[in-house]
């Protein structure tokens, strides 16, 4: 008797053991995955889980988040600096910029500083005295010593003392010459420094410092408006002064109300670069509309009005590109201002002759300032449409692996290679990775950052609407409970003409003690997850996980596991189906 003869199935082996995160994309590459959870590629070419995140302290309505020697934020309205509270307290509840110049924490929008060199040297940015009572005008010195009053004719005093003064009104100005008894000639004085002498009880000299561009109101004169502080002082016992440049006749006293104001701009956002403090605004300013770019004077954060005629001076530069700005920061030493279609680039002089250059190109997303991230030699931040790398020129978009979803108001984070990126989109936050060094894109969970800071080798979070603050490489904190993790693939094989098929996976992964993974198939995209089966080990140990899917046109694997694991290979095995001879 003859029994039928079957021809062997032919076999192919497909071995994926390099994983390439996150693709959402309708095609993927091999080895890419349509969705994952709490995945990463610090053990590439494997596929593992995240580093578990440490809480370190919940924040009471925080404020922001900034990275020195180390960690500083906002909570309660007080300053912090490692986790202790500083004597800088009374900030106004919401988010703040904090920024770091020198050893000094700067705070915005309230204006308020914190030398954490020097814990008694904190409190306001700008100064405002206002004094009623009795001025005494006369002129002086550069140095503020009071000088005689000057003669006053058409022609000059006979017989004049060496260095005395007399008003020439010979003329139709005034002018102030002093008699050089060497030269045996009257000089004109191209300067005119006029002492306010006034009983402040110390504040003058506390809240302003020699060569501080000041608005000075209520004063005699032409010594109103914008004025630099040549020279003030005082103390105990002593009634204090400041010198102004301006003119008056003689000496005299006059009552009334005098203000003194040192000012520092609204700015929408602010940057540090080149031991300067740079600023943008577009609205309203004083009462103006302005749109425009400041930087403080070389050194000095508290000054934007100071006008020396030398290369330290404030700057001012008025902008013609239409639209609110978006975003600052400092790019490998050039502060660089964003609109949603622009990039000015500020080319820092060192004799004071600044440069503003305007790039139309892909800028920063409204609401998503806090993307900006230098990481390495590359800026990296959110535009409208899609996640930029920037090194000068025009942008590259990064994010095609992110699939055609709408995402705003992205927070941005980066150490050790990777960029960290808080997202909002229709279906809610996502908190995505992205591998510098290999172009990877993970999602990790549904984690929504208000800031992100590194410091000490740590990446620290803040959790927006809990005030949680988290150590997402788990160095500091209480760690995490059991990690879940999950991975979805795109669709795999499906059944062609020859009748080729997908008739099994194998799965090679190491767990931690205690670790489970739950096997998921979806069959032709039938929209029903069919559990395949489950794995736990009791110790540290690796596992194959043999895979039978049933014969259907398409197929997608999902896995969704507990604890800490590592994915080595994933090995698709396709059949061509057979006949009866």
């Amino acid at each position: 008797m003859d029994f039928p003869r079957l021809t062997p199935t032919a076999q192919r082996r497909l071995v994926t053991d390099v994983f390439t995160g996150y693709d959402h994309r309708l095609r993927l590459p091999d080895g890419a995955f349509h969705d994952t959870e709490n995945l990463s590629a610090r053990h590439y070419p494997l596929l593992s889980t995240r580093p578990k995140r440490g809480l370190v302290t919940t924040l009471d309505t925080p404020g922001g988040l900034l990275g020195k020697d180390a960690l500083c934020y906002v909570s309660g309205g007080t300053l912090y600096i490692n986790e202790l509270p500083t004597a800088l307290t009374g900030l106004a509840p919401g988010e703040k910029q904090l920024l770091s110049m020198g050893a000094y924490v700067l705070i915005f929008p309230d204006k308020r500083y914190y030398n954490t060199e020097d814990p008694a040297d904190f409190g306001s940015l700008e100064a405002d005295f206002s004094l009623t009572g009795d001025v005494r005008y006369c002129l002086c010195d550069l140095d503020g010593t009071p000088l005689p009053d000057p003669a006053s004719g058409d022609s000059a005093p006979e017989n004049p003392a060496n260095a005395q003064l007399w008003w020439d009104r010979s003329g139709s100005a005034p002018v102030l010459r002093q008699y050089s008894e060497a030269l045996g000639l009257w000089t004109e004085r191209d300067t005119v420094y006029t002492r306010l002498e006034l009983s402040s009880q110390g504040e003058i000299p506390r809240l302003f410092r020699q060569y501080d561009g000041v608005t000075i109101e209520g004063a005699a004169g032409d010594l109103n408006g914008e004025k630099i502080l040549y020279a003030l002082g005082g103390g105990e016992g002593e009634r204090d002064f400041l010198v102004l440049v301006g003119l008056i006749d003689a000496a005299f006293t006059q009552s009334g109300t005098l203000r003194i104001r040192r000012r520092v701009p609204d700015m929408d956002f602010v940057c540090q670069c080149q031991n300067r403090l740079w600023g943008c605004r577009y609205g309203l300013q004083e009462g103006k509309v302005v749109n425009e770019i400041y930087a403080s004077a070389l050194g000095d954060f508290k000054n934007f009005r100071q006008f020396l005629g030398l290369a330290t001076d404030s700057w001012t530069a008025s902008v013609g590109s239409d639209g609110q700005w978006t975003g600052a920061v400092n790019y490998l030493g050039h502060p660089l201002f964003f609109k949603e279609e622009r990039i000015h680039t500020v080319t820092v002089s060192p004799i004071g002759a600044h440069r503003l250059e305007e790039t139309p190109c892909r800028g920063v997303q409204k609401g998503s300032h806090r993307s900006l991230c230098v990481l390495g030699e590359s800026l990296y931040y959110k535009s409208r449409g899609d996640i930029c790398v920037w090194q000068g020129g025009f942008p590259q978009s990064i994010s095609a692996p992110l699939g055609e979803v709408d995402y705003a108001d992205a927070v941005g984070g980066t150490i050790g290679g990777l960029y960290y990126l808080s997202m909002r989109s229709s279906e809610g936050w996502r908190l995505f990775t992205y591998d510098a060094r290999r172009s990877l894109w993970y999602r990790e969970d549904d984690f929504h950052a208000q800031g992100f800071a590194a410091a000490g080798g740590e990446l620290y979070a803040l959790e927006a609407g809990t005030g949680k603050l988290w150590a997402l490489l788990g160095s500091r904190g209480e760690p995490e409970e059991t990690l879940p993790w999950m991975a979805e693939t795109g669709l795999l094989h499906y059944e062609t003409a020859d009748r080729k098929y997908l008739s099994r996976f194998t799965l090679s992964l190491q767990m931690e003690p205690g670790a489970s993974l739950t096997i998921y198939l979806r069959y032709d995209s039938s929209g029903d997850w069919i559990e395949s089966g489950t794995v736990r080990l009791a110790g540290t140990g690796t596992v194959t996980v043999p895979i039978r899917p049933r014969r259907c046109d398409h197929l997608q694997l999902r896995l969704v596991g507990r604890g800490e694991a590592k994915i080595f290979a994933l090995t698709k095995v396709l059949e061509l189906g057979s006949d009866v001879m």
